[in-house]
């Protein structure tokens, strides 16, 4: 079952909580709660270290991140985790970076948890499409411009992810790409392929919301380049069709000088 608030006896139960983009001050109050008063804390690799640091000193932290394409902790391991320490009475925060409901394999594991008779609820947290968009000072829909935006997953379990090419390939169109930056260049070709403009501009946020948030403008043709210049190794969501607005204003004034 569902339900609306933290247990207030100590029978097990698991709070599914987004932990946000990665700076502290953007957790809601809710998941601070969690947080703070959990008895096991069950973390994926994007949750930083400032959120773990807001843990009770005496809760367990379990690392069970995932990489995409590289080392993973398989998903029947940290079902089981999650069930096992609930079971045992403890309150079980199952932490996501971002927003759990996004890309987060959450149905798995409420899947677990529900068919293991314990009490359950989800807390949602700022996805890092809205903190990369905000980074960028760009508003995710526009009139004249888009009225729709997709969130697409670079990679799924059987590799690069497909997706409406022809679409997305239109010009105008928004999309933010979660885990894209292995697939950058299968992207790029699909997109060039159903004939996108390759001076759509592309965006790619590393490490949003956090001090260390680089901000990388380029066009469709140069993405791959692009990344494999600035040597992007941390978390990096990618805005197909959005450029930082300084960016986008300058681009505008050029197209006047020479029209």
């Amino acid at each position: 079952m569902c339900v609306d608030t933290l247990a207030s006896s100590r029978s097990g139960h698991v709070a599914f909580v987004g932990a946000g983009p990665g700076d502290p001050d953007l957790l809601t109050l809710r998941a601070l709660r969690a947080i703070e008063t959990a008895d096991v804390v069950i973390h994926d690799r994007l949750v930083t270290a400032e959120i773990l640091g807001l843990a009770n000193r005496n809760a367990t932290l379990i690392d069970a991140g995932k990489e995409g394409f590289g080392p993973s902790t398989p998903q029947s391991g940290i079902n089981a985790l999650i069930v096992h320490h609930a079971r045992s009475g403890a309150q079980v925060v199952r932490l996501k970076g971002g927003d759990p409901t996004m890309f987060g394999r959450l149905d798995e594991e409420i899947d677990a948890v529900a068919n293991a008779g314990l009490a359950w609820q989800i807390i949602p947290g700022i996805t890092a499409a809205s903190a990369s968009v905000a980074a960028i000072g760009q508003s995710m829909t526009k009139r004249g411009r888009n009225t729709s935006v997709r969130y697409l997953t670079g990679h799924d379990m059987q590799g690069f992810a497909d997706h409406d090419w022809r679409t997305l390939a239109r010009s105008g169109e928004v999309a933010a790409i979660y885990m894209g930056k292995k697939s950058a260049r299968f992207i790029q070709g699909r997109l060039l392929m159903h004939g996108a403009d390759r001076a759509t501009p592309v965006t790619v946020i590393e490490n949003a919301s956090r001090p260390d948030q680089r901000v990388i403008a380029t066009t469709l043709e140069r993405l791959p380049t692009a990344l494999a210049e600035a040597n992007v190794s941390g978390p990096a969501l990618t805005l197909l069709g959005l450029a930082p607005r300084e960016a986008e204003a300058q681009l505008y004034i050029s197209r006047q000088e020479f029209a």
